[in-house]
């Protein structure tokens, strides 16, 4: 999810620093806290916080770390474009589609006014920091969701599938939609009060829940100590704002980045 923050912000990195090459790989949030909390990489993208057992693997190993939070996606409920019989879907219509043992089938098993049509259900894999924070706001349980549809970490895919077929439901980060508005079709949101779809302006208000979240990057300390990566993440903080917008996320106040900054004696 966070990954078309930092390959933005590695690319107008490399056109003034030509001599460091920094490799930015794409996987789940949990997927690259394996390698960060192994000292196998110096920054980790993540679209949740860290858990309890993932910082104490980076403690085994000892690791130490920094947060830096650099923005906010609205988590995005997504169809196919021609979908012309959904525009918004209930908390309680997506955990009854999502939820472990669900019995939704078709379209018409989510709202009786909906066609029978067997629904195809595209969505992050169990790795991703996307399927923990959808499973605990929509199911109320983080990891807690049925096994029988399409996972990928790549959302590039999840894209592809989505617009690939005419009744298909999936999810991921509002940044993929917004790449990509021309072959998806994003669903408002109600949470019990009113129908919200994922924008700029309702994830920066707060109007958009329970998918609004935050978006982090983990620095080891250790990395902090070498000049290029010290450079990297003065600029990553000095851009930043800019590239997250860009992207189709929402920027974070000025403030936030320079206390990044700080977090690391800079």
């Amino acid at each position: 999810t966070v990954a078309p923050v930092s390959i933005a912000v590695a690319e107008e990195f490399r056109k003034m620093q030509p001599k460091v090459r920094v490799n930015v790989g794409i996987s789940g949030t949990g997927g690259g806290f394996k390698r960060f909390t192994a000292g196998e990489t110096d920054i980790s993208d993540a679209s949740r916080l860290i858990r309890d057992e993932e910082r104490a693997a980076a403690g085994n190993n000892s690791i130490n770390f920094v947060e830096m939070k650099v923005g906010t996606d609205g988590l995005s409920v997504l169809v196919h474009p021609k979908n012309d019989f959904v525009d918004c879907l209930t908390v309680e219509e997506l955990k009854k589609t999502w939820e472990p043992g669900s019995t939704v089938k078709t379209w018409s098993d989510v709202r009786s006014s909906f066609p029978s049509e067997k629904i195809q259900l595209f969505g992050p894999d169990t790795d991703s920091g996307t399927f923990d924070y959808f499973t605990e706001e929509i199911i109320g349980e983080v990891q807690a969701s049925r096994a029988d549809y399409t996972a990928s970490a790549d959302d590039n895919i999840l894209v592809r599938g989505i617009s690939g077929s005419k009744y298909a439901l999936g999810y991921f980060g509002y940044s993929y939609y917004s790449e990509n508005k021309e072959s998806l079709k994003a669903i408002a949101i109600d949470d019990g009060n009113g129908c919200v779809a994922p924008e700029a302006e309702t994830i920066e208000d707060g109007s958009y829940t329970p998918l609004s979240r935050p978006l982090f990057i983990y620095v080891n300390t250790e990395s902090v100590k070498r000049p290029e990566v010290i450079e990297f993440i003065r600029f990553y903080m000095e851009v930043g704002a800019k590239l997250t917008r860009e992207v189709g996320y929402v920027p974070e106040a000025p403030s936030v980045y320079t206390g990044n900054l700080t977090k690391v004696g800079l």
